[in-house]
């Protein structure tokens, strides 16, 4: 079970003495950093009972629903590999310099005993990512990049070795790890990139309750896991409980917020007869529910299927590189044969002739290919974050740099996503009225209530004294003033979302609520604009709410659009050659952040919200949109210089080494400089945005 509220010691003493109590516990255990206890029971004890213990002694509780477990990070295997050839390059290279100032004899052959000692164990280890991508391939009867890597690192290291024993002038074990610490380096910053993404299925699962109370046909009460409810079945859902099955509303009536759902910004009203969905939050009353569909059936389940659908890497740039990789290998290895071959023909002997083969394959390793795109990505990212944009997949950027059409959600993302009241009706009210008012509203958790309270007291207003205040579950909050009766309540009438302030004696004030417009949205969206980016607005929300922000902001917009039809938008601009970037915030936004070419959601924005998104923006100001666009438009450019950089590398360097030129030691060399001007390229991006 998860309790957030546990934070010291005393507290895990307290609910495992609160769970230990209960006939039928066997065990009560706290993971306190997790804010989890794990309880072992009788069967015949249900999780109600265990969550109604918890809630005796303070401590708010739910049960904690099967997690799958995440995938293995693409990162942390190659860490070790990156650390060990860090390590021994920089001690052997130590070893080196003093062998290149001019150490000779016993020196120079300890040295070069002590550089094989540190280095073939480094080598072997360090080389294993490749050496076994290499064995996995041939095995296959094809090949990889990896293959005539692992042929330069093993007859590199082997030539080493036979020039140290044979008293040699020569041993290469310093460019040969300088060559593997490169490429680890590349693979491990490409490899952080691809853990930053993360699945947003699970998130959007667990939005829905892990179970609910069943009404038996003879009367009784049974929990029963979501997993076990069948249609047909009631559950009984109190208020504050999200509801764990679709279904139909028996008995009861109640409000729902269904916003994560739908994108609908004001509560839902169901009583009988009305169908309610899985995952939405019963505000006000119990109400029992026929079950009409559960498990897969749900719509929240048919979001997360269409979230899965839609979810694939679309980079351009994985492309090349996969048909880099079937090309690299067989003409490298080409190149190699031919450069031994050729040395052969000339009387160069097999020694020298192998040597200037091994140059080959050194020099032409694609670290620089393989670190222009990762390192680009890594440093951009770093500057985005710096400017409150996370970016979870840096394979985005590319995405988002050729954008020419962006569709926005109302709720959340074009606006703030929390109604707040009119300002002109608080400006109008009396100081003893506001006085009141907030006294009210300050006993409530009402979001309708806190935003009040967060209005007024920012104008300065303090809290009348009240006494007998009382609040009814959807009806609002009374009270005594100096004698007289205070109500702040739901309204007789109201078009839109609304409280009433009665005071008696005195007028009703009826204080409006809206969502208001994110700062700056109006010179975001001209920026994008300038950016050669066209607007408009694609929402869930009822359609009126919508057109009132199209008004204000200048753009068309689309309301009571399902998820379904939000990707379906987007594949009609897609068809038309468009590239879209879609921001939104909530469930029924899943699919289409996943379908679109980029995506963007606020920090504020549901689990499913963030997951499915490319990037995260963290603050309230929608300029992070033009931000990250010019960010990534700067980003491609320096890839696409990066490249040009690595691949005039090659055309220069391979006809060098097959001339004989290039000993492997240079070719690690100059391997190592292009990946190094690669480097310094991309982190000319540490400023860009500013």
């Amino acid at each position: 079970m998860v309790v957030p509220g546990m934070h010291c010691a005393g507290c895990m003493a307290k609910v495992e003495r609160a769970l230990a109590a209960l006939d039928g516990v066997e065990e009560a255990r706290v993971n306190l950093t997790a804010r989890q206890v794990r309880v072992e029971h009788d069967p015949a004890l249900e999780v109600p009972a265990l969550v109604d213990a918890l809630s005796a002694v303070g401590f708010a509780s739910q049960p904690r629903g099967e997690e799958v477990a995440p995938p293995p990070s693409a990162v942390k295997p190659l860490l070790p590999a990156l650390a060990v050839a860090g390590f021994a390059c920089m001690n052997v290279m130590l070893l080196s310099v003093s062998i290149w100032s001019g150490a000779e004899g016993a020196t120079k052959e300890l040295f070069h005993w002590l550089s094989a000692a540190i280095g073939v164990p480094a080598i072997i280890y360090s080389g294993m990512p490749f050496f076994r991508s290499a064995w996995s391939a041939l095995s296959k009867r094809t090949t990889n990049m990896d293959v005539p890597i692992s042929i330069g690192v093993t007859l590199a290291t082997a030539l080493s070795l036979y020039e140290t024993m044979n008293h040699g002038q020569d041993a290469w074990f310093d460019g040969t790890l300088m060559l593997l610490l490169f490429l680890l380096a590349g693979r491990a910053l490409d490899a952080a990139m691809r853990d930053r993404a993360r699945a947003g299925v699970d998130a959007l699962l667990r939005q829905a309750a892990p179970g609910a109370m069943v009404v038996a046909k003879e009367g009784g009460l049974q929990w029963l896991p979501s997993t076990d409810l069948v249609p047909g079945m009631v559950m009984r859902v109190a208020a504050g409980e999200r509801l764990a099955a679709d279904g139909e509303v028996v008995s009861g009536a109640s409000r729902f917020d269904q916003s994560l759902l739908t994108g609908e910004s004001a509560p839902i009203a169901a009583a009988s007869g009305d169908p309610v969905l899985a995952g939405t939050l019963n505000l006000e009353n119990p109400v029992d529910v026929r079950v009409t569909a559960a498990g897969s059936g749900t719509t929240l389940a048919e979001i997360a299927r269409l979230m899965e659908a839609s979810g694939q890497v679309r980079s351009a740039y994985v492309r090349i590189a996969d048909r880099a990789s079937r090309l690299y290998a067989p003409a490298v290895h080409s190149l190699a044969a031919l450069t031994f071959a050729g040395w052969m023909l000339a009387g160069a002997g097999v020694y020298q002739s192998l040597v200037y083969a091994i140059a080959v394959l050194i020099i032409t390793c694609p670290c620089a290919l393989g670190l222009a795109v990762p390192v680009a990505q890594v440093v951009a990212c770093s500057a985005l974050m710096k400017r409150g944009v996370m970016v979870k997949d840096g394979a985005a950027l590319e995405r988002i740099a050729d954008i020419d059409r962006a569709l926005l959600d109302k709720t959340g993302t074009l606006t703030l996503g929390r109604p707040l009241p009119d300002p002109v009706t608080l400006d109008a009210l009396p100081a003893d009225a506001a006085a009141v008012a907030l006294g009210l509203a300050s006993h409530s958790r009402h979001p309708l209530s806190r935003a009040l309270v967060e209005a007024l007291a920012a104008r300065g207003i303090k809290p009348a004294e009240l006494t007998e205040v009382g609040e009814e579950a959807g009806q609002g909050l009374s009270a005594l003033w100096q004698g007289r009766k205070v109500a702040l309540r739901r309204p007789d009438s109201a078009s839109g979302i609304a409280t009433t302030l009665d005071i008696e004696g005195q007028p009703v004030w009826l204080i409006p609520f809206a969502d208001r417009l994110r700062p700056d949205a109006a010179a975001a969206l001209d920026k994008l604009r300038r950016l050669g980016i066209e607007p408009s607005i694609l929402s869930g929300d009822n359609p009126g709410a919508v057109a009132e922000v199209a008004r204000e902001t200048g753009l068309t917009g689309q309301g009571n659009a399902s998820p379904q039809d939000k990707q379906e938008a987007i594949a009609r601009l897609q068809g038309a050659g468009h590239k879209v970037l879609m921001a939104g915030d909530g469930l029924n936004d899943g699919p289409a952040l996943a379908a679109a070419n980029a995506s963007i959601a606020p920090g504020t924005a549901s689990d499913v919200g963030r997951q499915a998104a490319d990037l995260v923006f963290l603050g309230d100001s929608l300029e992070a949109l033009p931000l990250a666009v010019r960010t990534a438009r700067s980003t491609m450019r320096v890839v696409k210089q990066n490249f040009v950089m690595a691949i005039g590398y090659n055309l220069l360097a391979v006809p060098l080494a097959m001339a004989g030129l290039v000993t492997p030691l240079i070719a690690a060399v100059a391997m190592s400089t292009s990946s190094l001007l690669v480097i310094g390229n991309s982190l000319r991006l540490a400023g860009v945005g500013r």
